[in-house]
């Protein structure tokens, strides 16, 4: 059977219903996603430090790579083989057809930490950099009360306001160190409010007011999600506190305000990504009653 490969920079609406369609039967063969949101959202509207890598067996669509070129020093990319056609060494030449498109080096996903992934990446000299923890909580157990710091207060996040800038400068305060959330544009912010799963009243802003000159600056936030389907789950999906307000207790009492509104919403479970390596959050989500549920696993090549 002929195999070929194909570089592109923007896919054809063809092409993309194409990718979903694999990456959806991959879902159900792996129960995990092989691409993450960010992926999915620059597949659908484009973005400018971007690449496909499209893998055909005849006129089959076998493979898919999405491949990130904003950081050059380390460009990032995932990857996916439609089951149907895995265990013919389509994934080797997939990686390899990426790293040609990366100049060798490269960061990779593999979600779930799947066997295969592991495989491939040692085969081809990647070494394991990162671990992102899924973690879970009942929503049906009581949740602890909170209490907000003095001279903080809650309101909900208003789209298309000043609060658009001033959450992105936030966003970057509190994840200045982290490789991908604290780089978010503003246009990344409002690719999400684009999104069915939107919605301003989950999306928690805390802030400290100043009495005395009248104003208010943002301290911190609590983005929450909920993922839809036959059994819907809710989603810590970020929480950012300034650095000048940590060790204060305003990162408890956002999640737990966060953790409250999805339980308000008839929700039974609940689940968050956090950094193996940050211990720190690590503890806090245990001690809130998150549990280790899976992870997904970064390979690097330099």
């Amino acid at each position: 059977m002929n195999v070929r490969v194909e570089h592109r920079e923007r896919l054809a609406d063809s092409q993309v219903a194409a990718v979903l369609a694999m990456a959806e039967a991959a879902t159900e063969a792996d129960g995990v996603g092989p691409l993450n949101e960010q992926a999915l959202l620059q597949l659908r509207h484009g973005g400018e430090r971007t690449r496909s890598v499209l893998l055909y067996a005849g006129d089959d669509l076998a493979g898919y790579a999405h491949v990130d070129l904003t950081d050059s020093t380390a460009p990032g990319g995932e990857l996916v083989v439609h089951p149907a056609f895995r265990r013919r060494g389509h994934g080797r030449r997939l990686l390899l057809a990426v790293l040609e498109e990366t100049g060798g080096r490269l960061r990779v996903w593999a979600h779930g930490g799947h066997p295969g992934a592991e495989a491939l990446a040692a085969v081809a000299g990647f070494t394991r950099v990162r671990s992102l923890w899924r973690m879970r909580r009942p929503l049906t157990v009581e949740l602890p009360a909170f209490e907000l710091p003095e001279g903080v207060r809650l309101r909900a996040f208003e789209p298309g306001s000043a609060d658009e800038e001033a959450w992105v400068a936030l966003n970057a305060r509190a994840f200045a160190d982290h490789p991908e959330q604290g780089a978010w544009t503003l246009e990344d912010l409002r690719l999400r409010e684009r999104e069915p799963w939107f919605d301003p009243a989950g999306f928690f802003l805390a802030e400290r007011r100043d009495p005395a000159e009248g104003t208010a600056r943002l301290a911190g936030f609590h983005w929450t999600k909920v993922h839809d389907g036959p059994e819907p789950i809710g989603e810590v999906y970020v929480v950012g506190v300034d650095p000048a307000e940590q060790g204060g207790g305003l990162g408890r009492a956002l999640t737990l305000a966060g953790l409250a509104h999805l339980r308000s919403l008839g929700l039974a479970q609940v689940m968050l990504y956090v950094d193996e390596s940050n211990t720190a959050a690590v503890r806090l989500y245990e001690r809130l009653g998150f549990t280790r549920w899976d992870v997904d696993v970064m390979y690097q090549r330099l």
